[in-house]
């Protein structure tokens, strides 16, 4: 059975104190999940141990890191490695998401090797893909994201594949005023799942969570969950207010 997952990634939002109260906020809706399901809070660097202190004594919750160095160690200032994250008990990582591939510039291969690196140091990542406007209004969407996973994800072996969690971002319908239709979002997921099954078989493409990326709301998160290919969420905007995150959370199905 693949895990459905809602994870709130807050970007760079909230002070110590803000994330700490948005936390327990989360916590005190007293929501209990089924088996298979789980919550996932990706917070700035500075707030992983307290969110970690937190979350520790709810099952299904999890803490993500919203990025990692593609290097082991050495004279990097300012970053951040994949050991490090383990060392404090970090659980997922989040990689290649569209902000960082636009305004830091990574790349596919850049991104392999941060995949490798949150592998060898025992971490889940969660690998965000997707298409800008220009690619989508091209209906060219299918090979961009295709490249996307075979120069990232498919130097991995079966097993190493299903430590993956992939996230598909609609660009195009992020902040634009444009909506991707839950169809749109299946028809998407469905073509990703079909290419890790060509990859890597059907078992892994089975097996694997495929979370939607696109400004998922409480209002349209039931629909998009209920696509029999959506195995959840990766949350912006809505996981940064407690009611809106516990409601999608609630939706999963």
């Amino acid at each position: 059975m693949r895990k459905k997952i809602v994870a709130g990634n807050w970007k760079m939002n909230l002070t110590l104190a803000q994330g700490e109260q948005l936390i327990n906020d989360i916590l005190q809706a007293g929501l209990t999940l089924k088996e298979g399901q789980e919550v996932v809070v990706a917070t700035p660097f500075p707030y992983l141990l307290k969110a970690k202190a937190l979350l520790k004594s709810y099952p299904g919750f999890y803490v993500a890191a919203q990025n990692c160095s593609s290097e082991k160690s050495g004279a990097y200032t300012g970053e951040v490695s994949a050991e490090m994250l383990q060392s404090i008990g970090v659980d997922y990582v989040i990689l290649g998401h569209s902000e960082r591939r636009e305004y830091f510039h990574e790349t596919n291969e850049m991104l392999a090797k941060k995949i490798d690196q949150v592998l060898a140091n025992g971490l889940k990542p969660i690998f965000c893909c997707g298409e800008p406007l220009e690619v989508r209004k091209a209906e060219t969407q299918n090979a961009y994201v295709a490249k996307q996973l075979e120069d990232s994800l498919y130097h991995l072996t079966e097993e190493q594949l299903k430590q993956v969690v992939i996230a598909y971002e609609p660009i195009w319908a992020i902040g634009t005023g444009l909506t991707a239709s839950s169809a749109q979002a299946q028809d998407m997921h469905a073509f990703i799942r079909s290419q890790i099954a060509n990859k890597f078989g059907r078992e892994a493409a089975l097996h694997m969570s495929i979370l939607y990326g696109g400004s998922a709301k409480p209002g349209n998160a039931a629909e998009l969950f209920s696509c029999p290919d959506v195995d959840g969420g990766l949350i912006g905007g809505a996981s940064l207010v407690a009611a809106d995150f516990v409601a999608i959370i609630e939706k999963l199905s």
